[in-house]
């Protein structure tokens, strides 16, 4: 018996493909899929090779000894890397206003007067306006009495720390507008000029969401009112706040803008700044018809994310970070949530961004150094095998009903490679950044989420809502009934249906927003890679003129990528579907696969 297995490094997983080849044709006898141990192409990938080979063996009765032939992609190693940056400046500061949000404002209307302690009010000789400031030592009965005795001045709102606000006003003579909840009171200038707005149920606050609401409170001139724009933004949308100006000296600020990309290559090198936005980032990329290198404006945000990523990768590949270069970008527009510099809770300003996804491609070198070890470790022959692309259309033809010519789609986590066979038997590749990590990276930060881990559970799964103990609704609008009643915690809360259960969201967000997000950000990077990976393989640079689309690789086997891809292609007039290598392994295997199948070649 000899024994040949193809293995297959990605970005996210490692598979092996295990075949007798005997008798001249493989026999394919097992299969198996681990996460990959480090980043693609560097040493760390060794010690996930031999796990998954390891798994492979044990599942046809066999040990990695048996082995004879070990054949691993050949693909100098496309690494990916994603980072975000805001289109906007970066303003450092200590903000001239802040704001705050709770939840249960007490009163209504807008008030406007000087900040001062509320056991100041007795002593106080001027008439004011006045805005009450009280901390937790106080309770709700103690300050609704304290205002209500100061009838010699001109009280007009309230701002507490403890969730006192409509006991307060419940209890005043005089109704004012409260905002209660303020955790960081010792925060809070005494003395200095404030603003209080709190809307009805159901309605939100227009004043102080509104930089020229806000500029007309405090008399601002131009220059303030467009330092408040991020406050202004951060409330938009809320039932109350209160806006307080700081003292003067307490303005530092300092900008950092967003910067160019500078895009090397032929005929020529273009520039273009980043918060001109994805779209025109896009449009200048294509203007070039080799990229060579991409750098980002020394001293700039997207200078520094560049940066970064070549000391990454220089670090991984044992490359000086000068000598990495960058061949492909992917960037999307989304939004971020940024913290408003001098909020009393935590404020966000939804800003818009720039998602941008890197491709660095090493030296074939490291993936023969990755062969060479594992030689070393398990005392027989690992090899180099074929292009990574070439490989997935050998093994994308196994799926039944496929024949050349053909185009295969290898939608991994990092990137998304493409591929074209036609009847000559010519062929064409391409290896392009952005692929599933983007994409979870996008929903994390639209979605203002903690862990990468949460972003990724509502990529892959779909959504509901629970309802009751005995029933959700889920994000079609079918409402599913259970015989036991469901767990407390997931009462009342959306949540990610997973295999293996519910998993409730800590987001304070409707189910048709998250599911959005989602959709909004598959589509935008992995629609919009299958056409531009598709226009490159293309032997005129036009989708139209491939027929047949196959889709592999791990994004594959998402419950609605396929979907959205095939969606797009057939405005393209192409016909796209799911791989199903060798009839038993769907989408995936299929790099491993073609590495047994061109065994000998």
């Amino acid at each position: 018996m000899e024994l040949v297995a193809g293995v297959d490094i990605g970005n996210a997983t490692t598979e092996v493909a295990l075949a007798d080849v005997s008798a001249g044709k493989p026999e394919f006898l097992s299969s198996s899929i681990i996460p990959t141990t480090g980043i693609k192409g560097t040493s760390e990938n060794v010690n996930g090779v031999f796990q998954a080979l390891t798994v492979a063996c044990e599942r046809a009765g066999h040990r990695i000894e048996d082995l004879s032939r070990i054949r691993i992609n050949e693909a100098a190693p496309v690494i990916g890397d994603v980072a975000m940056e805001t289109i906007t400046e970066t303003i450092i500061t200590e903000s001239t206003m802040i704001g705050h949000n709770p939840s249960t404002p007490g009163g209504l209307g807008i008030g406007v007067g000087t900040t001062i302690d509320v056991d100041a009010l007795a002593s106080e000789r001027g008439r004011g306006p006045w805005i009450v400031v009280a901390d937790r030592s106080h309770d709700h009965d103690q300050i609704a009495r304290l205002i209500n005795e100061a009838t010699h001045l001109e009280v007009t709102g309230a701002v507490l720390q403890r969730d006192d606000g409509v006991l307060v006003h419940n209890r005043l003579a005089h109704k004012m507008p409260i905002v209660d909840e303020v955790s960081l009171i010792e925060k809070v200038p005494r003395g200095m000029l404030a603003a209080i707005e709190v809307a009805s149920p159901g309605h939100i606050i227009e004043t102080l969401a509104n930089p020229f609401g806000i500029a007309t409170l405090f008399g601002l001139g131009a220059e303030d009112t467009r330092s408040v724009v991020p406050i202004a933004r951060s409330l938009v949308g809320n039932r109350s706040a209160v806006v307080i100006k700081t003292p003067a000296g307490d303005v530092k600020e300092r900008r950092i803008p967003a910067g160019k990309l500078i895009f090397e290559g032929q005929p020529q090198s273009l520039e273009v700044d980043v918060d001109r936005g994805a779209e025109e980032i896009m449009t200048t990329s294509r203007r070039l018809t080799d990229v060579s290198d991409i750098r980002g404006e020394p001293g700039t945000n997207v200078g520094g994310m560049m940066e970064k990523v070549r000391v990454v990768m220089g670090n991984l590949t044992n490359t000086q970070p000068r000598d990495i270069r960058i061949n492909d970008l992917l960037a999307v527009d989304t939004q971020v949530p940024q913290v408003v510099s001098g909020g009393l809770a935590n404020e966000f300003s939804m800003e818009a961004a720039v998602g941008i996804a890197v491709m660095v491609k090493a030296d074939r070198l490291q993936m023969q150094s990755i062969a060479t070890q594992l030689t070393d470790r398990i005392g027989m022959p690992v090899e180099v095998g074929g292009v990574e692309a070439d490989m997935a259309i050998r093994g994308a033809l196994t799926t039944p009903g496929t024949d050349v010519p053909i185009a295969i789609l290898d939608m991994g986590a990092g990137s998304t490679d493409a591929a074209v066979l036609r009847t000559d038997g010519q062929g064409r590749s391409i290896h392009l950044a952005g692929a599933g990590n983007m994409v979870t990276l996008l929903i994390q930060s639209e979605l203002g989420l903690e862990l990468f881990d949460t972003a990724e559970d509502i990529k892959r799964h779909p959504l509901a809502k629970v309802e009751s103990l005995f029933n959700i609704r889920h994000e079609d609008g079918t409402v599913e009934f259970f015989d036991e009643p469901l767990p407390p915690s997931v009462f009342a809360r959306t949540v990610v249906l997973k295999p293996d259960g519910m998993v409730p969201l800590d987001l304070d967000k409707p189910v048709e927003h998250i599911r959005q997000v989602r959709i909004r950000a598959k589509e935008r990077v992995f629609v919009t890679n299958a056409i531009r990976a598709l226009e490159r393989v293309s032997p005129t640079n036009n989708v139209r003129d491939i027929a047949f689309v196959v889709l592999v690789g791990g994004s594959a086997m998402d419950f609605e990528i396929p979907q959205l891809v095939t969606r797009a292609l057939a405005d393209h007039r192409v016909v796209a579907g799911r791989a199903n290598i060798r009839g038993t392994e769907g989408p995936r295997n299929a790099v491993a696969t073609g590495l047994v199948l061109s065994w000998g070649q």
